[in-house]
């Protein structure tokens, strides 16, 4: 059974999710009612400033929230069929390891430093598979391989320092998908890399995706990274998915003026030698998230209504929306 865009059944399907911060300072309200869902080979690229609630929301989604101070308050979380939020912690633990996955973006601090990499890959298939060490030695250098790591054989035995920043994501990739699992959610997987080695992580991550057909949620702060490899985006502020869009159609006609100010301040070959443009003011605080759109008192758009009315995510066109009272006037800008 297929939605009502045309989009095939979700595999993972989020539905209006809340995530709180208890604090000495008050309540963060990190996450208001966060409601994606991406199908078995799909992409869905998940943006937005830091602070904006996309990593929080997948460790809800994950089941490793910190709590305290976290607490999921609202909301489910259904995969394959099954709410997450509601399973016995054995069973979620269970289809955490071998069914969901997360990459996370600092490799260094992920990795254990006493651990060689094959001894950390094969340990995956020793408690999960009940492999003997041998095979799963030749499992994890097979894993190795086809990450793309150079003289897997040779290598299997180093330690996380031995290897460049590049081929420590690339591992944390292999561990990833070590168990082959349906869904993976990879959270700026290529912040710590240089431009070119960030192109060559992506487009492992794409190939991946396409040879075990999982589903990807990919979390970044950069539209750069995401034009080519995702299949849709969503876009966050202040806890809230503010704009959600096929990827090239965003790119073409952003609806909401916070994505078009994100893509407004990529730098461009055709404007060299002008001031890059940049978002006025900071994200909010989330203890005082502000009425009316959270966006207003940095939206060239703002009116009195923004500033009362929080808007509701508005149908832009089948497959896209905008939480935005003036989503078409943004359409028409661009």
């Amino acid at each position: 059974m297929d939605h009502e865009d045309g989009r095939p059944t979700a595999l993972l399907d989020v539905r209006d999710l809340r995530v709180e911060f208890r604090t000495r300072d008050g309540v963060a309200k990190a996450v208001n009612g966060v409601t994606y869902s991406v199908a078995a080979g799909e992409t869905l690229a998940v943006l937005g400033e830091s602070g904006s609630g996309k990593s929080v929301t997948a460790q809800a989604v994950m089941g490793i929230l910190d709590s305290p101070p976290g607490h999921v308050t609202g909301g489910q979380v259904f995969f394959r069929g099954e709410d997450l939020l509601t399973m016995p912690a054995e069973t979620r633990r269970r289809v955490r390891g071998a069914k969901m996955a997360m990459i996370f973006q600092d490799a260094l601090s992920s990795l254990n430093p006493v651990m060689s990499v094959g001894a950390q890959l094969s340990e995956m298939f020793e408690v999960h598979d009940g492999m003997t060490r041998k095979d799963s030695r030749a499992k994890a250098v097979e894993l190795m391989d086809r990450v793309r790591i150079p003289a897997a054989k040779e290598r299997v035995g180093d330690y996380p320092h031995e290897f460049s920043g590049g081929m420590r994501q690339r591992i944390m990739i292999a561990m990833a998908l070590a168990l082959e699992p349906d869904l993976v959610i990879a959270d700026e997987p290529t912040t710590a890399l240089d431009v070119t080695v960030q192109a060559q992580v992506m487009d492992l991550l794409a190939d991946l995706q396409r040879e075990y057909t999982m589903g990807l949620v990919l979390i970044t702060h950069d539209l750069g990274v995401v034009a080519d490899v995702a299949d849709r985006i969503a876009v966050m502020y202040a806890g809230r998915i503010v704009e959600t869009a096929p990827v090239y159609e965003l790119y073409a006609a952003p609806a909401h003026p916070y994505t078009r100010g994100l893509l407004d301040s990529i730098p461009r070959l055709d404007q060299k030698g002008q001031q890059l443009y940049a978002i006025k003011g900071l994200p909010p605080n989330l203890t005082a998230i502000p009425p009316g759109c959270p966006f207003n008192p940095r939206c060239p758009l703002a009116q009195d209504v923004c500033r009362t009315d929080r808007p509701p995510l508005f149908t832009v066109a089948p497959g896209r929306a905008s939480a935005c009272h003036f989503w078409k006037e943004t359409l028409d800008e661009r």
